[in-house]
């Protein structure tokens, strides 16, 4: 008699045990939602692969390109969220030409105000700024410009979510073989004009977080979800402290994993606990693009990324990545985090879908 009640109990536990965590069968029946995603076509076919997945896209428009390319995406977007209602969700982003001319800031205000009537749901910042967008005297213009200020206060009472894309991963200011993951080194050996190692005039790594972190500073209500972990993607220890910092701050994963993987690699219970510690301020994301061209691409690359990044969270197993050198074991975080993290976090954040 005994025996049966110790052999139920341990029944009972393992069953427990494996209700609280998703299995990769799991992956087709969750709600997911990948609040990190480009469109850049007026026929995009991501959502056709996002719903087989059971995946929500929150898709960002940004200032990468001309103002032209900003007012046609915006279009495009708009378009696709009246297509798929609960299940496409998208941000605006504003230009800087004519940033030395005296309307800039009130017709910014009024571009983004039409677009957040249309159904945008957020303000995209770009890597331009801090990087590329000089003033007419040739210097520089960070996030902290003081013309920024009307821009981000009209934001912040208003309460809605600035996206922001601020500096660089810290590889960016490393040579190409102190890199810690293959994509930083990868990308950068593609797009030299961006590896700051290479240009020492260029603002440091420091300098650039500063600026970010000036600006929410003097604008301490508004809603800011850094993208790519907020470019403190190479320590879940410096990024405790700046969400600790920022109560009105959370974070997006958009092609930072490598950087997860990498130090799952050196302290596994690490990084799990950061997600546990912060699991209502991380948000789901990948960085992917539909640029309209070989689907069957797009598709594959959607599907598996994924894939691996659900075996990741969700289970134990051994992984490898192309992303990084060595061996990793999965976090296995707990079903009510993964939904967080997953969906429930880009609805609490973006107040979408």
């Amino acid at each position: 008699m005994i025996k049966n009640k110790i052999l139920l109990l341990l029944v009972s536990t393992i069953a427990l045990s494996c209700g609280n965590h998703y299995t990769m069968e799991d992956f087709k029946t969750a709600e997911k939602i990948d609040a990190h995603f480009h469109v850049y076509t007026s026929e995009s076919a991501a959502m056709e692969q996002a719903q087989k997945d059971n995946f929500k896209l929150l898709v960002l428009n940004t200032n990468s390109k001309s103002c032209e390319h900003v007012v046609e995406t915006q279009q495009w977007l708009q378009k696709l969220d009246k297509s798929y209602t609960n299940k496409f969700a998208y941000s605006t982003t504003f230009c800087v030409d004519g940033w030395d001319e005296p309307g800039w800031t009130q017709n910014t205000i009024d571009w983004l105000d039409q677009c957040l009537n249309d159904g945008a749901n957020s303000v995209k910042v770009w890597k331009n700024i801090g990087m590329k967008l000089r003033n007419k005297e040739g210097k520089l213009v960070m996030i902290d410009d003081p013309q920024f200020d009307v821009v981000f206060a009209h934001l912040a009472k208003k309460q809605i979510p600035v996206v922001a894309h601020m500096g660089e991963p810290k590889n960016c200011w490393l040579p190409l073989n102190e890199m810690t993951t293959k994509n930083d080194s990868s990308y950068y050996a593609r797009q030299a004009q961006y590896h700051m190692f290479k240009h020492p005039e260029m603002p440091s790594y420091n300098e650039q977080m500063s600026a970010r972190d000036h600006m929410l500073d003097k604008n301490p209500t508004l809603v800011f979800i850094g993208c790519h972990l907020a470019s403190l993607e190479w320590s879940v220890d410096t990024l405790s402290e700046w969400l600790d910092k920022y109560p009105n701050a959370a974070v997006d994963l958009s092609g930072r994993m490598g950087q997860l993987f990498y130090q799952t690699c050196e302290n596994r219970e690490k990084v799990r606990t950061f997600f546990i510690d912060y699991q209502d301020r991380i948000l789901y994301g990948t960085d992917i693009i539909d640029g309209g061209k070989n689907n069957e691409n797009l598709f594959s690359q959607m599907h598996e990324t994924w894939l691996r990044d659900w075996e990741y969270f969700c289970t134990k197993n051994k992984m490898t990545s192309d992303l990084i050198v060595g061996e990793f074991r999965g976090l296995q975080l707990p079903k009510d985090v993964v939904d967080k993290v997953f969906s429930k976090n880009a609805r609490m954040w973006y107040g979408s879908f």
